[in-house]
């Protein structure tokens, strides 16, 4: 079965259905590519699926060890390179709810699983990750 369908409006932008829920992402192109930039990228989204990834598995290993990360959220810097125009480097950022207080097992638990995510290694080995848990 089909995980989704994309269809190009014109003007460079596209509208992907998720076919089970029938929710809806649009993306355009980038400013700097000839596009409005009113919306996600393609390569946006590539980038931004990294740290969805990341806490999505962060939050099963989190509700299984017992670990709150609720509010928890990642900031994602995507650096393009040129020839071939292609994502060169994605940053991720985490930053964790104030005044949460993880032990040095928990911090290792949450890293792993992100470090572990699909996305992670779905990712071609030539893109850069630099992932920032901000435990310092």
């Amino acid at each position: 079965m089909a995980t989704s369908k994309v269809i190009y409006e014109g003007g460079l932008r596209t509208v992907s259905t998720h076919l089970q829920s029938g929710e809806k992402i649009v993306t355009d192109a980038p400013l700097d590519n000839k596009g409005k930039g009113e919306a996600f990228s393609p390569t946006d989204l590539l980038a931004t699926s990294l740290a969805n990834c990341m806490l999505t598995i962060m939050g099963m290993a989190a509700n299984t060890h017992g670990i709150d990360i609720d509010g928890s959220a990642a900031e994602v810097t995507k650096i393009m390179a040129a020839d071939p125009r292609r994502v060169a480097e994605i940053k991720v950022s985490f930053h964790f709810p104030k005044g949460a207080d993880y032990s040095d097992k928990e911090k290792q638990i949450l890293e792993k699983a992100a470090l572990t995510c699909p996305v992670h290694y779905s990712l071609h080995p030539d893109i850069k990750k630099e992932i920032d848990f901000g435990w310092d």
